[in-house]
């Protein structure tokens, strides 16, 4: 799995294109599966929500156009330099959310304090899996819910172009976007190493969680998982 102050750097290195080079790699699909996540939030109609590894605020930013103003959002990450980006965004677009810092391996969050977590592209760059799912369902409160939008395993037929795409194709346009082209060639092999959505279902559940679900996107490359406490 994932070194911590590697991953931290490599983000840091990264993180005014960070987003830019999303948009441009997924073909704005991203964009597509964050809206669902967020959909799927909304549909709870939360007092309050945390994002985890919320990095430039993408996602907590957008959540907070279609939750109502009341809703406390907070987003934590363990890079500054993207949590500045955030900060920024949150000032400009004259956004209530909160941004902290906080790592997925030992969150500065009370026990049982959260009504709904979400996490995207996250869960995969964790140093210890199997303690940030424990950290996840120590914070959610009993019947929370955690949304987790994350790169799972391709289809067969698909996994050709896949390997392509994420191998050789995405590091090139990349690294031409942020100018590192070392980042996403990590960020290639975690994908790899990466379980299927089956496979992540039974870590949740084995890490506290009762009831886990998922739908796939684009031939099985992206899950969002869904799991009450």
């Amino acid at each position: 799995m994932a070194q911590g102050n590697v991953v931290k750097q490599m983000f840091s290195g990264i993180a005014s294109r960070y987003d830019l080079a999303n948009r441009v790699l997924s073909l704005g699909l991203c964009v597509l599966w964050r809206n669902r996540l967020i959909a799927s939030v909304a549909q709870l109609n939360p007092k309050q929500v945390v994002d985890l590894a919320t990095g430039s605020g993408d996602v907590a930013l957008a959540m907070s156009q279609s939750l109502p103003a009341q809703t406390q959002l907070t987003g934590y990450d363990f890079c500054e330099p993207m949590l500045d980006i955030a900060r920024n965004r949150a000032t400009r677009e004259n956004k209530s959310v909160k941004f902290l810092t906080g790592d997925c391996m030992n969150l500065p969050i009370a026990d049982a304090s959260c009504e709904v977590v979400t996490i995207a592209y996250g869960v995969r760059n964790f140093e210890n899996r199997e303690r940030g799912l424990k950290e996840l369902a120590r914070i959610t409160k009993n019947d929370g819910t955690v949304f987790i939008l994350e790169f799972s395993q391709p289809s067969k037929f698909f996994w050709p172009i896949h390997f392509i795409h994420v191998r050789i194709i995405s590091p090139i346009l990349a690294g031409i976007l942020t100018g590192d082209f070392g980042a996403y060639r990590y960020l290639g092999s975690s994908i790899a190493d990466f379980p299927n959505a089956d496979g992540l279902s039974v870590e949740l559940k084995k890490t506290g969680f009762s009831e886990v679900s998922y739908e796939l996107f684009l031939c099985g490359t992206v899950a969002l998982h869904r799991a009450k406490k």
